[in-house]
C-alpha cells in the first residue's frame, strides 16, 4: 500500500461526519445521512433546550426577587426531575406498544441499520429514535434524579448576580450565562435523552451505562468548587480558582469532543494510580483489584500515622509499613500456602523440603531486613533528638550506580552483583538514616509531614533508584540555597520536598520522552519515503508555525501523565485522556488470538522469566519502572514485555508473543529490528573505531542479550535427497528394519506392562509361574494387551453380549465393564493370547478346546468375495506353537498378520525380510523385569521359528498396506503422502487402516525411516546394526517426528522434547522441505522501547477503532513504519484492538 492510502474510506468518512457532531452536542442527531421529517429535528432541539427553559424560569424568579436562590435551584431541579421521568415513561410506553408488532415483523437484512421509518411527530418510532431509553430500570430512576439535581445546581451556578459578583463585568456575565447553559444542556441531553459516543473511550462495551454519567460528573466537579466558595470563609485562592473554572466551564464541550477528559472508569483508575505512586510512595499495580486494595491500605497507613502521638512511634510505624507494603504480599502468602500444602501432601519429600527451605530463607531475609531497619530508625531518631547537629541541613548521600555497558559480560555481571547489593541493602539503610535524622520529625507532626514521610519511607524500598535520586537532588538544592528564608526552606518540610522532586522528576522524564516521540513522528513523515504523503509538507509547516501550541500540548500531556495522541500516527498531535499505565481496561493476559504458534511462546516464557530475573536484578535492562516496554527478538519470534509492577526484590511483567506468520508490514519492521540489534551487538565484526548511529530516533534502544532455553528453527530444502533414486530404493528396505524394531519394542514394552499388572493380582488370586511344566504351558492365563479391545478376534466374538454398544468408540469403556466383574466368578472364559488356547476353569481343571474353525471363520470374515468354484488363495493361519514359552511375551496380535496377501506373493516378499537384523534386535533385549529367567533366554527366543514367522507376517502385512504388491521404487509424492498419513489407496490399505494401532505403528516406522534417509544423506551411511540401533533409540527418546499440524507436535513442544522434525511441501516452488526444531540455550536480544511512543500509538489505536471504527486491515495507521515500529505496536495491543498470539498472566519475577 502506498503512503497516500485514505486515512478513512468513504463509508467511514460518512460515518465519522455523522458521529462527530453528535458527540459535540451531547447526543442530538442532526446529520442522519437520509431524508427525515422536519419534526425529528424540531423535537430534538426542543428537548435540548428544555433544561435551559426550566432553569430560566427559576433564574427569572430570582432576578425579580420573587424567590431566594436556593428555592430557585430547588424549583428548577424539581421541574427537570418531573420532565426526565415523563420522558423515560414515554419511551417505556412506546417500546411496550410496539413490542407485539416487532415480533410479527420479518427483519429486512438489506435495510440500512441507521434508517428509520417515521409515521408521526409523536409516533413510537419517533420516540424510540429520539429517546432510546435505558437498559436498566435502576438507571432510569437514578439518571432522572441526577438530571434534576444537575439542573437545579446548574441554575444556582449560573445565576447572573452570582457571576457579576465574581467578575464585575456585565458582558462577561452574559457570555458565561449563555454558553454555560449550553454546557449544561449538553450534559442533560447525554444523561437523560440520548448518550453520545465519546471520543474518550476506554471500555469497548458500556455494559452498565456509565458513559452517560461522564459529562454530568465533570459539571458537578465545577459546581462543587463554587459551592465550596459559597459556604466557606473568604479564601483568595478558592475565589481565584472559582473564577478560572467558570471560564473553563464554557469550554467543557470542546474538551469532551477532543477526548481530553477521561471516562469515569479510566479517571478513577488513573487517579488511584497517581496518588498511590506519588502521594503514598507505592507502585502501579498489575490489576485493578490489587490497585484498589493497595490504595486503601496505603491511604489507611498514612492516615493512621497522623494519630500516633510519639515521634519515635511514627518513625517505626512508617519504616515498618513502608517495608511491608513494598513486598508482593499476595505472592509470598500464596507461595507459603502452596509450599505447606505440598509439604503435607508429599510427606516431607526431598523436592518439597528444598522448596520449604527456599521459602523460609526468603522469610528470614525479609524479617532480618525489617528488624535492622526498625532498630536503625529508632536509634538514630532517638539519638538525633538529643544531638546538637539534629537541626543541621541534610547531607547528600553519594552512591554511584553503574549505567555503562562493560566490554565483557563477565565484568558486567560482577558490577551487577555490586549494584544489586548497593540497591538492596546499602542504599535503603543509608536513606533510612537520612530520614531518621531529619529535624522535621522531632516536632509535632502535621498532615504534610505524615503524607511526605509516609511516601518517602515507602519509596526507600519500593523504588530505591528514584528515591536515592530524589534525596540527592533535594540535598544539592538545600546546599545551594544560602538564603534560609525562601519558601523552599520556610514552608516545606523534607517529606514534601522529596514528593515535589519525585513529581518533577517523573513529569520531566515524560516530557523528554514525548518530545522524542513527537520529533520522530514529525521527521520520519518526510525522511521515510513510504510515509511521505501529499499533506506531509503542509503538516510540517503547520507544526513549525504553531510550535508554541504544539509544545504546550506536549507539556499538558506530560503534566497530566496522559499519552500524546498522534492522529492517525500523522504529525497532528492531540492530548490523549489520562489512563492507567497499562493502557487497557481488561485483566492482564485474559485474551489472546490463540493459534498454532502460541505453543512456541508458552514454551519459552518460563525460561525467559528466569533470564529476566538476573537481567532486572543486575541492571542490564536499565531502569525498569512500571510502564516500561521491552522487545525481544530471536529468529522469527518477537516477544513483547510490559513491566506492570515493581517493588522490593520483585517485579511483575506481562509477556506477549507476536504472530510468526510474517506479513509484508511485519517483515519490514522485523528487518529493521534485526538491523538495530545487529549494529549494537555485532559491531565487533565491523572494525571501525568510530561509527555513527544510523538508527538514531528509533523507538527501540538495544539493552542486552539473554540466554534463554528455546527452540531454534531450521528449514532446509530436501531436493537431492527425497528425489534420489538410490535413497528411495533403500527406503523400502530400511522401512522393514525400522518396523521390525518398532514392533519388537512395542511388544517388549507391553510385556513389561503386563508383568506389572500380573504382580498386582498375584496377592488376590495367584497365578501360574512361567516355569510351569510343558503340559501346562498352553493353559497359562496371560494378561490381555491393553489396546487390543477394539481389534477383531475370536475372543471379541465370544465376549459379545446383548449389552454391548455397537457404536461405542471408546474401547476403555468395554474394558472397564469387564474389569469390574468379580475375579472369583466361575466359570468364565479366559482372555486369549497368541500361542495359547482358550480355557475355562474354576478350580484349575483344564478343558481342551479346538478353536480352529472359529479362527478360520474369523480370518475369512470381511475378505473380498471370490468366484464360486475358484480356488481361494488366502493365507490360513495355523495355531502358533512356540518352541520357547517366553516367546509369548513378544508375540504380536493375531489380527495383525491377517492381510489378504496371496501365498505366491507372500513367498516372494519373504525374501526381503531382514532376518539378521531381526536376530540382532532380539539380542539387544534384557528382560530385566522378569525375576526368574533361564540364562539362555535370548538365544532360545532368537531361535524360535514360530515367533519369527509372526514377525514376517506382521511386517510384510504392513509393507503390503503401505506400498501394495508393486515392488517398484516409490515416487517422492508417494513418500510425502505416506509421511503425512494420506497414503495412496492400494489393495491392502483398507485392511491396514482397519487396525488403527498397527497403522499408527507403521506410520511411525515410516516417518522414522524417512528421517533416517535424511540423516544418512546428510551424515553418511550407517556402518553397522549397532549404529542403526543408536539412531532409532535417539529418535524414540529425543525426537518427535511428525507433522506441525499434529496435536502431538504441540505437546512435544510444551514438554520440551529436544528435537522435532517435520516434512513439508512448498507448492509455490514445487520443492519438499524439512523443518527441524532444536531445543537449546541461545541468546535472545532485548531492547527497550520508548514508553511514550507505545502509549501514544495505542491511544490513537483506541480512538481510531473504538470511536472512528476504522477497522480496515489496510488502513494507513497499521502500515509498516521502521522507526516507530507501528505495525508491531498495534499487534501488541490487547484484543480486540490488537492481536498477539500469546499473552501471559501477570508473572511474578523475584529479584532477590
Amino acid at each position: 500500500m502506498g503512503p497516500d492510502v485514505p486515512l478513512l474510506n468513504d463509508y467511514k468518512q460518512e460515518f465519522f461526519l455523522k458521529r462527530f457532531p453528535q458527540t459535540v452536542l451531547g447526543g442530538p442527531r442532526f446529520k442522519l445521512g437520509y431524508c427525515a421529517p422536519p419534526y425529528i429535528y424540531v423535537n430534538q432541539i426542543i428537548l435540548f433546550l428544555t433544561p435551559w427553559v426550566l432553569g430560566g424560569v427559576g433564574t427569572l424568579l430570582y432576578q425579580l426577587d420573587i424567590m431566594k436562590d436556593y428555592y430557585t435551584a430547588a424549583l428548577s431541579g424539581g421541574l427537570m426531575l418531573v420532565t426526565a421521568l415523563i420522558l423515560q415513561m414515554t419511551n417505556l410506553y412506546a417500546r411496550q406498544k410496539t413490542v407485539t408488532v416487532e415480533r410479527m415483523q420479518i427483519q429486512n437484512t438489506l435495510r440500512d441499520e441507521d434508517e428509520y421509518e417515521f409515521s408521526s411527530c409523536v409516533g413510537s418510532e419517533t420516540v424510540k429514535f429520539i429517546i432510546p431509553g435505558k437498559k436498566y430500570i435502576v438507571n432510569t430512576v437514578f439518571h432522572s434524579f441526577l438530571a434534576g439535581v444537575m439542573c437545579g445546581l446548574g441554575t444556582w451556578y449560573l445565576l447572573p448576580n452570582r457571576i457579576t459578583l465574581l467578575y464585575s463585568n456585565i458582558g462577561g456575565t452574559i457570555v458565561i450565562f449563555v454558553f454555560g447553559w449550553v454546557t449544561i444542556c449538553i450534559g442533560e441531553y447525554s444523561l437523560i435523552i440520548n448518550t453520545a459516543t465519546e471520543t474518550a473511550t476506554f471500555q469497548a462495551l458500556d455494559t452498565y451505562e456509565i458513559t452517560a454519567l461522564m459529562r454530568p460528573f465533570y459539571i458537578f466537579v465545577f459546581i462543587a468548587v463554587d459551592l465550596a466558595h459559597r459556604f466557606t470563609v473568604n479564601i483568595p485562592v478558592l475565589e481565584q480558582t472559582n473564577q478560572i473554572l467558570h471560564i473553563i466551564f464554557l469550554f467543557l464541550p470542546f474538551l469532551w469532543a477532543l477526548g481530553i477528559l477521561p471516562p469515569l472508569d479510566a479517571l478513577f483508575l488513573w487517579g488511584m494510580e497517581q496518588v498511590l505512586e506519588f502521594g503514598l510512595g507505592g507502585s502501579p499495580m498489575s490489576s485493578n483489584t490489587r490497585l484498589l486494595v493497595m490504595f486503601l491500605i496505603s491511604a489507611g497507613t498514612a492516615i493512621a500515622s497522623y494519630f500516633i502521638p510519639s515521634t519515635v512511634g511514627v518513625v517505626l510505624f512508617m519504616t515498618g509499613f513502608g517495608f511491608i507494603l513494598s513486598l508482593n504480599l499476595s505472592e509470598i502468602g500464596l507461595a507459603f500456602k502452596h509450599t505447606m500444602i505440598s509439604h503435607l501432601a508429599s510427606n516431607k519429600s526431598k523436592s518439597s523440603g528444598l522448596r520449604i527451605h527456599f521459602v523460609w530463607r526468603e522469610f528470614f531475609f525479609y524479617l532480618t531486613v525489617l528488624t535492622l531497619a526498625l532498630i536503625e530508625a529508632s536509634l538514630l531518631h532517638h539519638f538525633a533528638g538529643f544531638s546538637a547537629f539534629s537541626k543541621a541541613s541534610p547531607q547528600a548521600i553519594d552512591v554511584r550506580t553503574v549505567t555503562v555497558f562493560m566490554e565483557t559480560q563477565r565484568r558486567l555481571m560482577k558490577i551487577g552483583v555490586v549494584r544489586r547489593i548497593l540497591l538492596t541493602l546499602v542504599s535503603p539503610f543509608a536513606m533510612i538514616a537520612f530520614l531518621s535524622l531529619d529535624s522535621s520529625l522531632q516536632s509535632l507532626h502535621s498532615v504534610s509531614i505524615c503524607i511526605g514521610f509516609t511516601r518517602t519511607f515507602r519509596m526507600v524500598w519500593q523504588n530505591t533508584e528514584n528515591a536515592l535520586l530524589e534525596m540527592v537532588i533535594v540535598s544539592i538544592v538545600q546546599m545551594l540555597l544560602f538564603n534560609t528564608d525562601v519558601w523552599w526552606n520556610r514552608s516545606l518540610d523534607t517529606g514534601i520536598r522529596l514528593l515535589l522532586a519525585g513529581v518533577i522528576r517523573d513529569r520531566l522524564l515524560q516530557l523528554i520522552s514525548k518530545l522524542q516521540f513527537a520529533v520522530a513522528v514529525l521527521v520520519t513523515s518526510w525522511t521515510e519515503k513510504k510515509q511521505r504523503r501529499k499533506s506531509t509538507a503542509t503538516l510540517i509547516t503547520l507544526n513549525i508555525v504553531f510550535f508554541p501550541i504544539v509544545l504546550a500540548f506536549i507539556a499538558v500531556c506530560a503534566l497530566l501523565s496522559s499519552p500524546m495522541l498522534p492522529l492517525f500516527t500523522l504529525p497532528i498531535f492531540l492530548i490523549g485522556f489520562p489512563r492507567p499505565i497499562r493502557s487497557w481496561p481488561g485483566p492482564v493476559g485474559a485474551t489472546a488470538c490463540i493459534c498454532s504458534d502460541t505453543m512456541y511462546y508458552q514454551q519459552v516464557v518460563p525460561s525467559l522469566a528466569a533470564a529476566l530475573q538476573s537481567a532486572l536484578a543486575s541492571g542490564s535492562l536499565g531502569l525498569s519502572l512500571p510502564g516500561s516496554h521491552y522487545l525481544c527478538r530471536f529468529q522469527d519470534r518477537l516477544i513483547w514485555i510490559l513491566v506492570l509492577e515493581r517493588g522490593f526484590t520483585y517485579c511483575c511483567v506481562n509477556i506477549k508473543g507476536l504472530e510468526l506468520q510474517e506479513t509484508s508490514c511485519h517483515t519490514a519492521e522485523a528487518h529493521r529490528v534485526d538491523e538495530v540489534f545487529e549494529m549494537a551487538f555485532e559491531h565487533q565484526e565491523h572494525a571501525e573505531t568510530f561509527s555513527l548511529n544510523h538508527h538514531f530516533g528509533n523507538i527501540l534502544t538495544p539493552c542486552t542479550a539473554l540466554p534463554v532455553r528455546l527452540y531454534s528453527d531450521a528449514r532446509n530444502v530436501l531436493s537431492g535427497i527425497i528425489d534420489s533414486h538410490e535413497n528411495l530404493k533403500q527406503l523400502k528396505d530400511d522401512f522393514l528394519k525400522v518396523l521390525v524394531w518398532i514392533l519388537v519394542q512395542y511388544c517388549y514394552k507391553k510385556s513389561k506392562m503386563c508383568e506389572k499388572l500380573d504382580k498386582t493380582t498375584k496377592n488376590k488370586e495367584g497365578s501360574f509361574p512361567l516355569t510351569q511344566p510343558k503340559a501346562f504351558d498352553s493353559a497359562v492365563e496371560k494378561p490381555r494387551p491393553i489396546k487390543d479391545e477394539d481389534s477383531f478376534s475370536v475372543d471379541t466374538i465370544a465376549d459379545w453380549t446383548d449389552d454391548s454398544d455397537l457404536f461405542d468408540l471408546d474401547p476403555s469403556k468395554t474394558r472397564e465393564r469387564k474389569e469390574t466383574k468379580p475375579l472369583e466368578a466361575a466359570p468364565r472364559t479366559l482372555l486369549s493370547v497368541p500361542g495359547s488356547v482358550e480355557m475355562e476353569s474354576a478350580v484349575g481343571a483344564l478343558q481342551e478346546t479346538a478353536p480352529e474353525d472359529k479362527l478360520y471363520k474369523a480370518v475369512v470374515l470381511g475378505l473380498p468375495a471370490v468366484d464360486k468354484g475358484k480356488k481361494q488363495e488366502v493365507v490360513r493361519l495355523p495355531l502358533v506353537e512356540f518352541s520357547c514359552s517366553y516367546s509369548e511375551l513378544l508375540s504380536i496380535p493375531e489380527e495383525w498378520r491377517t492381510a489378504p496377501i496371496p501365498t505366491s506373493k507372500l513367498n516372494e516378499m519373504r525374501q526381503r525380510f531382514p532376518e539378521d537384523w531381526y536376530h540382532f534386535v532380539l539380542s539387544q533385549l534384557d528382560f530385566f523385569h522378569l525375576k526368574e529367567k533361564p540364562s539362555n533366554l535370548l538365544e532360545d527366543i532368537t531361535k524360535d521359528k514360530a515367533l519369527k514367522e509372526l514377525y514376517v507376517h506382521g511386517v510384510l502385512s504392513c509393507c503390503f498396506g503401505l506400498f501394495g504388491l508393486d515392488s517398484t521404487v516409490p515416487a517422492p509424492s508417494h513418500v510425502f503422502r505416506a509421511y503425512t498419513g494420506g497414503i495412496p489407496w492400494c489393495v491392502g490399505l483398507d485392511w491396514l487402516t482397519g487396525k488403527p494401532e498397527l497403522f499408527q505403528l507403521a506410520l511411525k516406522a515410516f516417518r522414522y525411516t524417512f528421517k533416517l534417509m535424511v540423516d544418512k544423506a546428510s551424515l553418511g551411511p550407517v556402518e553397522n546394526f549397532k549404529e542403526l540401533i543408536n539412531y532409532l533409540e535417539e529418535y524414540e527418546s529425543d525426537w518427535y517426528i511428525g507433522l506441525v499440524s499434529d496435536i502431538e507436535w504441540q505437546q512435544a513442544v510444551l514438554q520440551e522434547k529436544p528435537y522435532l522434525f517435520s516434512l513439508g511441501h512448498d507448492p509455490n516452488m514445487g520443492v519438499y522441505t524439512g523443518r527441524v526444531l532444536t531445543l537449546q540455550e541461545l541468546l535472545v536480544q532485548v531492547g527497550k522501547l520508548n514508553n511514550e511512543a507505545v502509549r501514544g500509538q495505542w491511544a490513537n489505536l483506541s480512538w481510531e477503532l473504538l470511536y472512528a471504527t476504522n477497522d480496515d486491515e489496510e488502513r494507513y495507521s497499521i502500515q509498516a513504519h521502521p522507526v516507530l515500529l507501528r505495525n508491531l505496536t498495534v499487534q501488541a495491543a490487547d484484543p480486540p484492538l490488537g492481536y498477539p498470539v500469546y499473552s501471559s498472566a501477570s508473572l511474578h519475577v523475584p529479584l532477590l
